[in-house]
């Protein structure tokens, strides 16, 4: 058998001289073939008939299979007895907790598309995400009822279900979560019927005695994840069946040493395709034991390690520096841990390696493996095997996915060595933008081979071995704790206050969130900049953009440097702060 395999790899390396990762896969693995079922019905199978296995670990409360299921049927029958039909589109803006996956499972089962949403959305994203949908049923944690309430009546929302994160909890948890948090929430009027609470929506469903699933094919669209795209506009990505199934089935390959009953944590959020395709749907189709953080929560992140000895966790680089900061963990045994991921946002050099050194010391077999993707490709297109770790680099393509190094200007590929913009081709990438073609042919694009590829907008270059190293971005996009921030959305919001006159926004290094935005402003005449100022303009933020958006630091100029073109030269800025930062 080695020796057919071996004979394989000759011939196969002989006719893919461009591809030479694939030399790194086994036979069977550079054959995969990708399912055409249902996210839902992939799930099912995948699972089987012995169901008696824990899906959800939530706050020590264990939901089997079985429960899953039920569950997720019941919420099917619920969104049907409201009229919610296949291609509908239902938001879910909830954290990680049982309930919000209930929901994204049942709306595939009935054929709806799961819109996942940020709770930490601002008012203005959350109306604009809504219109843009147009969606008519709202899934929102509860505590969020207040920030959203006076906007989603500019939408064409018609059912807003209140869940609170102390549904799922077990007894003692639920209690002081209700006394210390939930006491204090606001929550809609009783006779205000625009809003209903999780348990009378399941109640309906219980009630409702009809036929509720749907013949859901691959290229449906399924989900819809939100991102700004090359540029700083909010975008709708539309994720199908076939390619969320395939990033399954990709990063399967990627933890051969998994099996049944083994345990993840999963801090990233499900409004993410990190989170939802590789820290949810993956586990849960490997029968692997899944436990949910709605919050990252020191004290619980070393609990889990230290009582449920987890042996997968994925996360972004300011997981990782926590964790290793954290003077708890000295006592963390560490060696049942079969996988640690970084991705999200690049792993310098030198964190991958007090990394890898903190794992040792903690008794872990393994080093921290990186990958590499984007929420256009739903997660992760590349990813380090053992043998393909080396520092720096982002892997090898997953199964079945390419990679092709081409030139910024003329869009032609270079060889290997040369730097370049990186593109991808695969089956997870996304249909498109929702509402937004314009867009969605700038990203996707068809090159000479006949071949739809992904222009990620980052620069690097592919190895002689196949390895792939990335270097820069190509656009201007900040990552703060792993979520991409755009300079020019803060800047307009900044510029809209009447004190400003100019603002420019780049990012400075931080300890934990790798960056922060920092914003240069240049003030009207007649103003002058100080706590009151520095106080509004910070609100202003709040209430237009993401929390992390808002800028860190604040320094005034009288004027801002600009290029030949006279543009403000954003480059020279952040020189500048380098410069500092070397000092």
């Amino acid at each position: 058998m080695r020796f057919l395999n071996n004979l394989y790899l000759k011939l196969f390396k002989n006719k893919k001289k461009d591809k030479v990762w694939l030399d790194f896969y086994s036979r069977e693995n550079n054959t995969i073939k990708f399912t055409n079922k249902s996210i839902y019905n992939y799930l099912i199978d995948e699972v089987g008939e012995d169901k008696n296995f824990i899906a959800l670990n939530y706050f020590e409360n264990r939901i089997t299979y079985n429960e899953f299921f039920n569950n997720i049927n019941i919420c099917a029958r619920a969104l049907r007895s409201y009229g919610v039909k296949q291609g509908d589109i239902v938001t879910i803006c909830l954290p990680n907790m049982p309930e919000a996956l209930y929901v994204f499972y049942a709306c595939n089962k009935i054929g709806a598309i799961a819109d996942m949403v940020h709770p930490l959305s601002s008012p203005e994203q959350i109306k604009y995400y809504l219109n843009e949908s147009k969606s008519r049923y709202l899934f929102l944690v509860d505590f969020d009822y207040e920030k959203f309430e006076n906007v989603i009546p500019e939408t064409l929302v018609y059912k807003t279900i209140l869940v609170s994160p102390k549904l799922s909890m077990p007894a003692g948890l639920n209690l002081g979560y209700t006394l210390t948090r939930s006491i204090r929430t606001k929550r809609p009027k009783m006779s205000d019927t625009d809003y209903m609470r999780w348990n009378d929506f399941m109640l309906r469903g219980v009630a409702y005695k009809k036929e509720y699933s749907a013949l859901v094919r691959k290229n449906d669209t399924a989900i819809i994840l939100h991102s700004g795209g090359t540029t700083g506009s909010p975008k709708g990505i539309m994720i199908s069946n076939y390619s969320f199934n395939a990033l399954a089935r990709q990063s399967a390959v990627n933890v051969i040493n998994v099996r049944p009953k083994d345990k993840i944590v999963t801090i990233l959020p499900i409004f993410h395709g990190f989170g939802l395709g590789v820290c949810v749907h993956t586990p849960l189709c490997l029968k692997v034991e899944t436990i949910l953080m709605p919050e990252y929560d020191a004290k619980r992140f070393y609990k889990i390690w230290k009582y449920d000895k987890p042996n997968v966790i994925l996360g972004v680089p300011t997981l990782w520096e926590s964790m290793i900061n954290n003077e708890k963990f000295a006592d963390v045994d560490m060696s049942g841990l079969k996988y640690i991921v970084s991705g999200g946002d690049h792993l310098s050099v030198s964190a991958e390696e007090r990394i890898n050194k903190f794992l040792e010391e903690h008794g872990a077999k393994v080093k921290i493996a990186k990958g590499y993707g984007m929420t256009e490709s739903v997660a992760a297109t590349a990813y380090t095997f053992p043998d393909v770790n080396e520092p720096g680099s982002i892997g090898i393509p997953m199964v079945g996915n390419e990679y092709q190094i081409c030139d910024v200007e003329t869009g032609k590929a270079v060889p290997n060595g040369t730097e370049g913009e990186i593109c991808v081709h695969g089956p997870t990438l996304m249909k498109g933008y929702l509402n937004n073609p314009k867009e969605t042919k700038h990203m996707l694009r068809m090159h000479d081979d006949g071949k739809v590829w992904l222009h990620t907008g980052d620069i690097g270059y592919i190895s002689d071995k196949g390895i792939i190293f990335y270097t820069q971005r190509l656009k201007r996009m900040l990552i703060v704790s792993g979520f991409n921030v755009y300079p020019s959305m803060i800047e307009e919001v900044l510029e809209s206050h009447k004190a400003i006159k100019q603002a420019c926004v780049i990012g400075i290094p931080h300890p934990y969130k790798v960056q922060v935005p920092k914003a240069f402003i240049v003030l009207n005449e007649g103003f002058k900049f100080d706590k009151k100022l520095e106080k509004e303009l910070k609100e202003n933020c709040r209430n237009t953009l993401a929390v992390f958006s808002v800028p860190k630091e604040f320094e005034i100029r009288t004027e801002l440097p600009k290029t030949m073109y006279n543009k403000i030269d954003y480059k020279k800025l952040e020189k500048e702060e380098e410069g500092k930062t070397k000092k």
